[in-house]
């Protein structure tokens, strides 16, 4: 399987959609279109990972790598896990858990959740 991004805008933030795989050969794809908007002048990213299947090491690479980017930028970082995914454990939440990150990320159900200033994130 391969990596889908596709982007978006909702209420000021870019919400990027990712679904597939994340791994050493695809990851870099998400790691092009975080820099470009960045590079774009756009600090409030949304990723939307509810659809992503697997996740390895270097998946979780650009995600931390994103977080040190928009924090030196001050823009603000937000993941979207599905309700249910984050309860019984989807796999990017399993993974981010077992390498002891989740509590990096503030993470939400939906988008509408995640561009919401007044919304809190789920617990890690």
């Amino acid at each position: 399987m391969t990596l889908r991004v596709t982007e978006g805008e909702q209420s000021g933030w870019v919400v990027v959609r990712v679904s597939g795989e994340m791994d050493l050969a695809t990851s870099p794809m998400l790691r092009a279109r975080v820099h470009n908007a960045v590079a774009d002048g756009r600090r409030d990213l949304v990723l939307d990972l509810s659809e992503v299947q697997f996740c390895d090491s270097s998946g979780v690479g650009v995600l931390i790598a994103t977080r040190r980017l928009i924090r030196s930028c001050q823009g603000n970082l937000r993941l979207i896990l599905p309700a249910k995914g984050a309860e019984d454990g989807s796999h990017v939440n399993r993974v981010l858990a077992a390498l002891g990150v989740r509590r990096l990320f503030e993470v939400y159900p939906d988008a509408e959740a995640a561009v919401d200033d007044g919304a809190s994130p789920l617990s890690a």
